[in-house]
């Protein structure tokens, strides 16, 4: 399929939209008022410090609702004031934040079910709205809903288009695409349906693995069985790595991209040599800068003399798990909540450990004087943020939760 020629085509077909539909004011109105925050605001102006009681809290400089994800967001409220009666989808969800996915639903969007691994668009009928969401959709995707006559509002952000071009590049000239994401993610997914031959590779162990077969060969069972799921179809690595292309998951760790990117240009540095690098490698700068500043302001905050971290954010949010990362790798005692709700009180959290299950522990606020760090993944409200921060002044104000 020429996925370059079917998004041209369908960039003009009347029944897809990539823009609002002139309720801006009215929709910015209704997103001030349930998504952002006073008390945020007044930690910012105080130079992201508050102070109450014992707690000092210190906010991240960078955090919360992207650009991306609040254009997303605000798409979506506009396509439910132009189409009022018509039956509204969305291919999964807006963004990875529950609280939001649910304003939608109270908004009467419905969001397409996974049966089995697989979306169940049998539910779509001829004329409905569907919205595809922030991280994008497949162009098979896209192929179905526009063959079935649907209207098709396009929240994809700029910068996931901006990859999706990087790996058409790539294809056009017979490299293959290495995408530094997660090959679950609906970013990955919907990136490598736009790609030609592909290996999506996790972290820089894989790729690590990756480099030695380019350099040195190995068994090509292996190498395929530890890949599974995470290739192209038909994908033979004795043949398909002889000219690679790096792009990635918006949302990853920006250094690990770029070790990524160097790695695989010295391993055809080594391979072919000088003169030939050009032919065999080929990258471009598709790392986001929203995901990046929120990176770095976490790399300043964990300096701070912390006692704990807490990072908010979808628990399948994978920038915020990025964050997540950046506090334990410096051992700080790090706790990744989606939402206030997680608090429960009598100083009892439910928090998402790294690669593990969610988890309730107790006295997880020690006594006596705290510097708590806060910060927020891409996709989370502000009001959110203040709802965890007004939960943890008020639990550190009870000393009998404490004993």
């Amino acid at each position: 399929m020429d996925t370059k020629a079917f998004k041209r085509s369908l960039n003009h077909s009347e029944n897809y939209y990539r823009q609002g539909f002139g309720h801006k004011d009215e929709v910015a109105g209704m997103m001030t008022s349930e998504y952002q925050s006073s008390l945020i605001q007044e930690i910012r102006d105080n130079n992201y410090e508050l102070t109450r009681g014992d707690v000092t809290i210190y906010l991240a400089e960078a955090f919360g609702f992207c650009w991306g994800v609040e254009r997303a967001v605000a798409m979506a409220y506009e396509t439910r004031k132009h189409f009022p009666t018509e039956k509204i989808w969305v291919t999964n969800e807006i963004i990875h934040n529950p609280s939001v996915n649910n304003r939608l639903k109270e908004m009467n969007v419905h969001f397409i079910e996974v049966v089995d691994g697989a979306k169940d668009f049998s539910g779509v009928a001829n004329g409905d709205v569907v919205i595809l969401p922030a991280f994008g959709a497949t162009v098979q995707e896209m192929q179905l809903l526009n063959d079935r006559g649907c209207t098709i509002v396009d929240t994809t952000c700029p910068w996931v288009s901006k990859v999706w071009n990087s790996v058409e590049k790539h294809k056009k000239k017979n490299y293959t695409s290495i995408i530094h994401g997660k090959y679950k993610h609906e970013e990955t997914v919907a990136t490598s349906s736009f790609a030609g031959t592909y290996l999506v590779l996790l972290n820089l162990d894989e790729a690590e693995y990756v480099r030695n077969y380019i350099l040195h060969g190995g068994d090509r069972q292996a190498f395929l069985d530890k890949f599974k799921n995470a290739y192209s179809e038909g994908f033979d690595p004795d043949k398909d790595l002889d000219r690679v292309g790096v792009a990635n998951q918006t949302t990853m760790l920006k250094s690990e991209t770029e070790q990524m990117g160097k790695l695989f240009e010295q391993t055809m540095l080594e391979k072919f040599g000088p003169t030939e690098i050009n032919d065999h490698f080929m990258s471009f700068n598709t790392i986001c800068d929203a995901t990046q500043e929120r990176q770095d302001a976490m790399f300043d905050l964990v300096e701070k003399d912390l006692d704990l971290m807490v990072v908010i954010g979808g628990f399948n949010s994978s920038n915020t798990t990025h964050l997540q990362e950046i506090a334990v790798e410096r051992n700080i005692p790090s706790y990744h909540i989606d939402s206030g709700d997680r608090l429960l009180g009598n100083n009892t959290i439910a928090h998402k450990p790294l690669d593990g299950e969610i988890t309730t522990q107790t006295h997880w606020l020690p006594a006596g004087k705290l510097k708590i760090g806060v910060t927020s993944g891409a996709s989370t409200p502000d009001k959110v943020v203040e709802d965890v921060i007004a939960k943890i002044f008020a639990e550190k104000a009870q000393p009998a939760a404490l004993v």
